[in-house]
């Protein structure tokens, strides 16, 4: 299929996990892609792996100077954009008294702040119609242990979607989020959770698994594509029914 066909699309933290099996699925339905990582390593693996049709760019999420250059990096590459995905984030979770200023501040300026002013610097570039999907998480909805500061971030971001929606919606942009629960991504290994752990997360999904890195993606590709016009402002959760049920 090509429900992509001719559309341009930048996917922020495009080199692994979510990012880059969304970055997949939209070569897979005809986009031109660009993708942004922090990781020199890591964004020339993705894109030599993604092959041709990719054109990445170095970028701290964090950093708003860099969402500048991401912008002019869209400019001089595309001209104008069709799809933002703001993939690009982090999760830390500690309990409420093992958090600091500056780990806060690290989980905001990553998850919120750069997503924040990216968009803000796309605005000259956004076509007419466009579509911006959030990666959100099923964290803005539980109450989850030592996840207070990565779930404030996320709720941040299912606000954003509505609160821009209504904003922008009269330029022809709209915004929505997908809100996924636990994904079999490298994410895990980083939080350092256990095999016991990670037993323990999957025993709250009705589902009996975390979920696939594609099956995020796939829905990333309806939420950018034409067929998804009439959703503005929404959010879908896909998380096994964890959270639903």
């Amino acid at each position: 299929m090509e429900r992509l066909k001719g559309k341009r699309a930048l996917i922020t933290g495009g080199t692994t996990g979510i990012g880059f099996a969304t970055a997949q699925e939209f070569l897979n339905e005809g986009a031109r892609v660009i993708i942004t990582g922090a990781h020199p390593k890591n964004l020339e693996s993705a894109s030599q792996k993604l092959g041709p049709g990719v054109s990445a760019v170095l970028a701290d999420a964090a950093s708003v100077a860099a969402q500048v250059a991401v912008a002019d990096a869209v400019k001089k590459q595309f001209g104008s954009l069709d799809v933002l995905v703001c993939n690009a984030g982090i999760a830390e979770l500690r309990p409420v008294d093992a958090w600091d200023e500056a780990a806060f501040d690290r989980s905001f300026n990553t998850n919120v702040k750069g997503a924040f002013f990216l968009i803000q610097k796309l605005l000259p570039l956004f076509a007419n119609p466009a579509s911006v999907v959030f990666n959100g998480s099923i964290n803005a909805h539980i109450g989850m242990p030592n996840s207070s500061i990565y779930g404030a971030t996320k709720a941040a971001i299912v606000s954003l979607a509505r609160t821009l929606s209504g904003e922008l919606i009269g330029r022809g942009i709209r915004f929505n989020t997908i809100s996924p629960g636990p994904i079999d991504t490298p994410l895990y290994g980083k939080l350092g959770i256990s095999q016991e752990g990670a037993s323990q997360l999957r025993k709250q999904v009705p589902e009996g698994r975390f979920g696939d890195p594609k099956e995020i993606a796939k829905a990333m590709v309806f939420f950018a594509s034409d067929e998804c016009a009439f959703s503005v402002g929404s959010e879908l959760l896909v998380t096994g029914g964890m959270g639903n049920l």
